[in-house]
């Protein structure tokens, strides 16, 4: 099954499971932009898959509202970029909710996030922003980078009394792999190693994860094994298996699309250094994207996208 249809399998499977669940999002009865919700209405009906008109903040907005009201709301944000345009409803609102009203409410609202760079995008559908909210108190945000991961973890963030983001990388969305049933979930906070290895940490995110795993397979016929470990979820985060990691191989890649400058890369090399300092044989190296807009052009994008090759270049580093 592929990533796209594995996130259909858990919205399906959990708009069966509890008639609260509903869709809203622009172009979603189509299935528009990347086939995620096709299906649903045939099914659902538009009571539960709304089309909504095009403004982020009337869909946040009142998918905040049903949510407190005893729904349970799958935003579909079409492109995460455009999460700017909700972001009081999301920073301030959303985020907020529980502790503003003292514990009394629950908000099970998920947001689902396309991100990322792929296909000349251009500057206002390509950016990695998972960044901005890892920074919001309130949130909670999980980023999957396989099929099993797309479906269990969002089972899990439907289910959670809590607001959730969805970070769903578009270049991932025909990546195919085992999804297993519905009990299959994933927890928020729980790592994922997906490669072993006895020499470097390689910490990657939904896209880089395929390119570490790319990377360490090079490496390896030089002899250099690495393991790659993907965290799932940024908040909650699990700490444990990231340090148990540096601690057997006492080096560490951190590996991201998003800008070097302020990123999630930043924040877990300082979360490294807190748990393994004394662990550490060499620096903390980041493979990460450059700080600007991400261009249209189809060889300036590539450029500026993070490969298999930076990853490799920064293991060989940090291992000499």
């Amino acid at each position: 099954m592929d990533f796209g249809d594995a996130l259909n399998k858990a919205l399906r499977e959990e708009m069966r499971r509890d008639p609260r669940v509903f869709c809203i999002g622009e172009d979603i009865v189509l299935g528009v932009p990347f086939g995620v919700t096709k299906g649903l209405c045939e099914e659902f009906g538009p009571e539960r898959v709304l089309n909504a008109p095009i403004s982020e903040a009337a869909i946040v907005g009142s998918a905040m509202g049903a949510a407190m009201t005893g729904l349970v709301p799958v935003v579909d944000m079409h492109f995460a970029d455009f999460v700017t345009c909700a972001m009081d409803e999301v920073a301030n609102q959303i985020a907020k909710s529980r502790y503003m009203f003292g514990g009394q409410i629950d908000c099970p609202i998920t947001l689902r996030m396309p991100y990322g760079i792929g296909r000349s995008g251009g500057g206002h559908h390509s950016n990695s922003v998972e960044a901005w909210f890892v920074n919001i108190p309130g949130l909670k945000l999980c980023i999957p980078s396989t099929p099993a991961d797309a479906y269990g973890l969002l089972t899990t963030a439907i289910r959670d009394p809590d607001p959730v983001l969805v970070f769903e990388h578009r270049g991932l969305y025909r990546v195919t792999g085992e999804v297993g049933d519905a009990e299959t979930l994933v927890p928020l906070g729980s790592a994922d190693v997906k490669r072993p290895g006895r020499d470097v940490t390689v910490i990657a995110t939904a896209r880089m994860v395929h390119e570490s795993l790319a990377a360490a397979r090079r490496l390896a016929e030089d002899g250099i094994e690495v393991e790659v470990v993907d965290p799932r979820s940024l908040v909650p985060l699990d700490r444990a298996t990231l340090a148990d990691s540096v601690r057997r191989t006492h080096r560490v890649v951190i590996a991201e699309e998003g800008p070097m400058r302020g990123s999630t890369g930043a924040w877990l090399a300082w979360v490294i250094m807190e748990e393994c300092f004394d662990d550490l044989d060499a620096p903390i190296a980041r493979v990460a994207g450059p700080n600007v807009p991400i261009p249209f052009s189809p060889p300036l994008e590539a450029f500026a996208t993070p490969k298999a090759e930076d990853v490799e270049a920064a293991v060989r580093q940090v291992v000499k």
